[in-house]
């Protein structure tokens, strides 16, 4: 299993694309616009979209993808995601009014999209790789993913401010790779506790929820441009600290655009 990041932002510049992942060259976890660097012929492959939730920074190109390829496509493109997530996409983007209703065009019988609903906890087999909803705390129904094609699983946090269920969970994985997200940094510590998103010290917290004697790399995505630089000093002095204070370190690394992973 290959995975390719499309997109790793938490806002949009020069270089910086939001929140996409190539599973293979048949799934994507979300959609933002990192999206747009895939060729039409790599939009074309796509079967499945598997969506966090239904915030622009993670959806912004899918209707764009849609639009591109949908004549191209012999069957409807599959978007997955919990029911409040797709219910906001019929209403607020798929509607008619911000973009046309691929659920029902060009015919209600055969559409550019099909809708799926899951739920968290729940697992999808596609093809060989299995795909698990994991919790996450955020400002709207929202999960996680964990991924396996029946080895490590490649486990990402998506957007989510504490989160002991998460944990709870991933302990149970056998993670080959985490990707969590870090939105802000620590003097805006305050802004992302309300926005349901970490910092560096609620990050610090949350991996010591890792369970003693598991240790695999994880990566730091969905920064804010702005802020990656200070975002990354603060983590990497929280996990120097740790290390100098006798306590466990984690082998943090930050997530770029173009980064590829074969599980």
């Amino acid at each position: 299993m290959k995975v390719r990041v499309l997109g790793c932002s938490g806002a949009i510049a020069r270089d910086c694309r939001t929140t996409s992942f190539l599973i293979d060259n048949d799934v994507l976890i979300d959609a933002g616009t990192g999206v747009g660097d895939l060729t039409l012929e790599e939009m074309c492959a796509v079967e499945h979209v598997l969506l966090t939730h239904a915030h622009l920074d993670h959806i912004a190109a899918l209707p764009l993808m849609v639009d591109a390829v949908g004549t191209a496509r012999g069957k409807p493109l599959c978007i997955h995601a919990l029911e409040g997530t797709l219910q906001a996409l019929r209403d607020h983007i798929f509607n008619d009014v911000i973009w046309p209703d691929f659920g029902r065009i060009p015919t209600p019988q055969n559409p550019f999209v099909s809708f799926h609903p899951l739920h968290t906890g729940q697992t999808l087999q596609l093809g060989r790789k299995v795909f698990e909803a994991l919790p996450a705390v955020h400002t709207v129904p929202a999960v996680g993913y964990a991924v396996t094609a029946g080895t490590g699983c490649w486990v990402f946090s998506g957007d989510t401010g504490r989160n002991p269920a998460f944990w709870e969970r991933v302990n149970q994985l056998n993670v080959a790779v985490l990707v969590i997200e870090t939105a802000f940094s620590n003097r805006e510590k305050e802004l992302a506790l309300l926005s349901r998103h970490l910092s560096p010290d609620v990050l610090a917290e949350e991996l010591d929820r890792i369970e003693p004697g598991r240790r695999y790399p994880v990566y730091i995505t969905h920064t804010k441009p702005s802020q990656t630089e200070l975002i990354m000093t603060e983590i990497q002095c929280f996990d120097q600290t740790q290390e100098e204070g006798n306590h466990v370190s984690h082998d943090i690394r930050w997530l770029k655009a173009g980064q590829e992973f074969d599980l």
